[in-house]
């Protein structure tokens, strides 16, 4: 059992090394997952007995195992799946990923998404804790308790205090920036096309996929394939960015605003008045007051 979690492991980093490359990504970044695949095969104990008694550092501890490559056997191992190679296979699924949580459930995960615009384990993390996954179901305290705990065991909390702080988030011109190269070398045919499992029945290779860099952050970039983005007509405007910088990745999502201040003009859900910030500092001539951004 030990050998085969552990080859499996390995071939999924393989995998991940080789879409990279015929994606474009950063060669240095090919190599560290081809590195880290060989690592975990040449092991003499299973991943799984490492991250059990040891966490994501005994991971990292590993040659060749950094913090990204540790995150990403750790989903394997706790979940079965590596989001991020279903990513560059075009196979992503919010929905299914949402749903593998106990206690959500696939009709709770399609309101999750889709109401309160989660695609992650993080975002669903926080809702459980801000109160917004109590108002969108009646999620008794004991449920509610064990979705929480559940979370915290596949992200790895709580996290050792000699562990690194998360990056800083990217500003508002940085993701803007990578929206606009995304949408410039799409528009350009100059970036490779995946096709889709989900809304794509006849699985053509259309959506267009991103692999850049900015400083220590690696960014990949694709449109939005939401059955929400189908339904209004935007898989061509909304872009969605898998910001990782090392500890954790994180998800953007770029669109554009259809009223308000900032009409027509390219901002980043969530982080609208930091978008009025920018837009002002380059000229535009906004009100003061609250914008209204709302893009859907």
């Amino acid at each position: 059992m030990a050998a085969w979690l552990n080859l499996d492991v390995a071939a999924r980093l393989e995998e991940v090394a080789r879409l990279l490359r015929d994606q474009g990504a950063n060669p240095y970044r090919v190599d560290a997952y081809r590195r880290g695949a060989e690592a975990v095969r040449r092991l003499s104990r299973p991943v799984s007995a490492i991250l059990r008694h040891e966490g994501l550092e005994g991971l990292e501890r590993l040659p060749a195992i950094g913090p990204s490559i540790a995150r990403a056997i750790r989903d394997v191992v706790d979940t079965g799946r590596l989001p991020m190679l279903e990513r560059l296979r075009g196979e992503s699924d919010a929905v299914a990923l949402l749903a593998s949580v106990p206690g959500i459930g696939p009709i709770l995960a399609e309101r999750l998404h889709h109401e309160l615009g989660i695609d992650t384990l993080e975002q669903l993390e926080a809702a459980a804790h801000d109160g917004r996954l109590s108002d969108v179901a009646a999620i008794g305290e004991k449920r509610l308790a064990g979705i929480r705990d559940t979370l915290a065991a596949r992200l790895g909390r709580p996290r050792s205090d000699h562990r690194p702080p998360s990056p800083e988030e990217p500003s508002v011109e940085e993701l803007l920036d990578v929206d606009r190269q995304y949408r410039k070398e799409a528009a350009a045919g100059r970036l490779r096309l995946i096709a889709p499992r989900r809304m794509n029945p006849e699985r053509v290779a259309w959506l267009p996929v991103l692999h850049t860099d900015r400083g220590d952050r690696h960014y990949t970039a694709l449109f939005s394939n939401t059955p929400r983005a189908h339904a209004l007509g935007r898989t061509h405007d909304w872009v969605v960015l898998y910001a990782d910088g090392g500890y954790e990745e994180r998800q953007y999502t770029v669109v554009t605003a259809f009223r308000g201040v900032l009409e027509g003009r390219r901002i980043v859900r969530g982080r609208e008045a930091e978008c009025v910030e920018y837009y002002r500092a380059r000229g535009l001539k906004a009100p003061l007051g609250e914008p209204q951004l709302s893009e859907a």
